[in-house]
């Protein structure tokens, strides 16, 4: 697993939380905040955005991975992930993660209290996946 200064995990977390209160999540009830370093050290957040078209809304992991990616980086170093319950990213967002970050990139996940948290690598999450380097670019 990439190390991460506490500092850098403090923040994350920090940050992940304020979005967490950004959240539009009138259907579910269930909302998320996330926050992202980014290969330039700047921290990116996101908060999730449901729609009542359900599958048009946006998960807080890709908001906050979109966010970097459209400001011009293209490596996630590591994810923090707030809910309720410390819930763990839906399997299109680690998919998003996979193609911007390492497998041995830090997902750290916690509760809105504190009283859970646990970091995963995304190979953890993700296992025998499929990314960039799979693809024959000659």
């Amino acid at each position: 697993m990439e190390t991460l200064a506490n500092n850098s995990r403090e923040t994350l977390i920090a940050t992940a939380k304020q979005y967490l209160k950004n959240s539009y999540s009138p259907y579910s009830n269930y909302p998320v905040g996330a926050a992202v370093l980014a290969e330039d050290g700047l921290v990116y957040g996101g908060a999730n955005i449901e729609n009542s078209a359900h599958p048009s809304g946006l998960c807080a992991e890709r908001v906050a991975i979109n966010k970097a990616i459209s400001e011009g980086n293209r490596k996630i170093l590591a994810i923090a992930v707030v809910t309720r319950n410390a819930g763990s990213p839906c399997g299109a967002c680690r998919q998003v993660m996979r193609e911007f970050a390492s497998l041995d990139m830090p997902v750290i996940l916690t509760s809105v209290d504190g009283s859970v948290e646990e970091e995963f690598t995304l190979g953890e999450l993700l296992p025998r996946s499929f990314g960039p380097d799979d693809l024959d670019r000659e």
